[in-house]
């Protein structure tokens, strides 16, 4: 059929075709949901490590509830604060297209809900699926204010991947045998680093190597044969983690909320806030098998919880031996960046569209610092300092009267500026000897303005001031694609070269490698403020954040939803 035959004949059919595609539409807009759920944010009674302590939980659940929803849907989550401290949750990893009030971190999109307060949190999944987390915003209350978030293909869609037998959220987290806001108090008071955990827990449960935890500890049981999904998070408030099943391989499919050519490993890295999704198959002797968690810590000479948590892993058919004990897996040790860079070196996305043309380039250095002070119980620091962390030399200081989004919005004056320097005020060995004149950072509140669709590409570079260490940056409202990763100072003529422009990593959260340096890419297609920080709390609490401002049209945020109606106020 020739193409003049051919258009007389499909044109009697476009009706059809147009009634086709509004139906499809249609259904497809009929098949998301809207889900609602109350969060009670209360304190509860919970032992571990033989005491029971009051710690604050949604719902009374530690970990929280587990949102699980489809692509496409509709979340309103009326969140009431009956706790005694100020509080915000954060939706880790939901890009909040046009609704960054629902965005969380206190005071950048919102004021903190009070005690007795109520905000009501809304937003729509856009184009993500897998897992994701929600966590506190405010002080150290994501210590134990923490859930997941599963998303779900839309219906009649599916996996990338055979559709697993079991699925299963394995949440990692650390637990400390004290008031988590009181260890936080201290450091702040004293500008010394706070105390590290007692504990690393699996699903809330320290597991059965430590004392008192053996009743509780989580066990998994599977069939031989199944294949689980392992949805593993780490919530952990301070420590990047190492994670492995013994004798059983993992298979990475995905990461952050987005799927990636699935690979083979034993154990896979998780920074503070990063997400990665694994199929397990059940293909072992029929046993108990440990899954265990220990620390990956970088930061020279300093402190770190040296314990391992563990679940369990149990073959139904397995013979009953009250007792056998688990198989434990061979984790890395604590210092392994070997191993570490082998897993990372592996994640690759789906190919999708990664930005050539570069509109914005711009050069951070993340990383410690000190503050000079007079000799006294507040300069327990190293050599009578306090500690600090900034992005290129600027401390990020969180306004008090109001949120950062709300001075904007509403044009109040005084609360920031947006000249937050692009490049280091100055040029440095950043990975060498860092000379004291670059030790103390500067204290401010500083945006930086990105421009609507345009592509930006930022260098991450480790600094060796005070201690070279692995940094879990996190961009709220975005994911992004990682180009390049390496160790030393990143070399714009050599290390460009050698960019993945074709199948690089997606991720919300990056971990800067130690004494290294990582190079990110994106569309700043999402009007709002959005924080770029340190995911280990203790860091951002010290500074290590800054903020970007994206404006869609001529100095306005048109396309954003306004401010809701019970916005807290500060």
């Amino acid at each position: 059929m020739d193409a003049k035959n051919f258009a007389c004949f499909i044109r009697p059919l476009f009706p059809l075709l147009l009634a086709v595609l509004i139906i499809s539409f249609t259904a497809s807009l009929a098949d998301a949901e809207t889900h609602y759920h109350k969060f009670d944010v209360q304190e509860t009674p919970v032992k571990r490590l033989c005491r029971t302590h009051n710690i604050i939980t949604v719902n009374g659940q530690f970990p929280g509830p587990t949102l699980a929803v489809r692509n496409g849907d509709t979340l309103v989550i009326k969140v009431t604060n009956r706790a005694r401290y100020n509080v915000t949750l954060h939706w880790h990893g939901i890009r909040q297209m046009r609704t960054p009030w629902a965005d969380g971190p206190e005071y950048v999109t919102q004021c903190p809900i009070r005690p007795g307060a109520t905000y009501t949190y809304r937003f729509t999944i856009e184009n993500q699926e897998g897992t994701l987390w929600w966590h506190a915003h405010s002080r150290w209350l994501r210590a134990t204010v923490y859930g997941a978030i599963i998303i779900f293909p839309k219906s009649g869609s599916s996996y990338p991947f055979p559709k697993p037998n079991l699925e299963v959220p394995i949440i990692l987290g650390e637990w400390w045998d004290r008031n988590i806001n009181d260890v936080m108090r201290q450091a702040l008071f004293t500008g010394a680093a706070p105390n590290v955990s007692d504990a690393y827990t699996i699903n809330g449960q320290p597991g059965d190597i430590y004392r008192c935890s053996s009743k509780a500890t989580k066990k998994i049981s599977v069939k031989s044969g199944e294949t689980v999904l392992l949805r593993v998070i780490n919530a952990a408030l301070n420590q990047q983690l190492f994670f492995s099943v013994a004798n059983h391989k993992l298979i990475v499919v995905e990461a952050d909320a987005s799927y990636h050519k699935p690979f083979t490993t034993r154990v896979i890295m998780l920074g503070p806030g990063q997400t990665t999704n694994v199929l397990l198959k059940a293909d072992q002797p029929p046993a108990r098998y440990y899954m265990a968690a220990r620390a990956y810590a970088t930061a020279r000479n300093a402190p770190f919880d040296n314990t391992t948590t563990t679940a369990i892993l149990e073959y139904k058919n397995a013979r009953r031996r009250s007792s056998s004990r688990p198989v434990l897996p061979r984790l890395p040790a604590f210092n392994d960046t070997a191993t570490t860079t082998a897993f990372t070196s592996q994640l690759r996305s789906i190919p999708a569209k990664v930005p050539t043309k570069i509109d914005k380039n711009l050069f951070f250095t993340v990383g410690l610092g000190f503050v000079n002070c007079a000799p006294g119980p507040r300069c327990q620091g190293p050599n009578n300092t306090r500690f600090a962390a900034s992005m290129n030399n600027v401390s990020f200081v969180l306004p008090r009267r109001t949120s950062l989004l709300q001075a904007y919005y509403q044009n109040i004056p005084g609360v920031f500026t947006t000249d937050f320097p692009r490049v280091p005020p100055v040029k440095f060995d950043y990975t060498g000897n860092v000379s004291r004149a670059l030790w103390q950072p500067r204290f401010a509140t500083k945006l930086y303005k990105l421009k609507y669709g345009s592509n930006v590409q930022i260098v991450l570079q480790d600094t060796a001031i005070v201690t070279t260490e692995d940094h879990p940056i996190h961009l709220h409202g975005y994911h992004f694609f990682v180009v390049g990763q390496g160790f030393g100072n990143f070399n714009r003529r050599r290390d460009t070269s050698k960019f993945n422009l074709v199948d690089p990593p997606v991720r919300n959260t990056i971990d800067v490698p130690v004494g290294g340096w990582a190079v990110i890419r994106f569309v700043a297609d999402n009007p709002g403020v959005w924080l770029f920080h340190c995911h280990i709390d203790s860091h951002l609490t010290w500074g290590l954040a800054m903020s970007f401002l994206v404006e869609n049209g001529k100095g306005k945020l048109q396309s954003i939803e306004p401010p809701p109606a019970d916005l807290p106020t500060c």
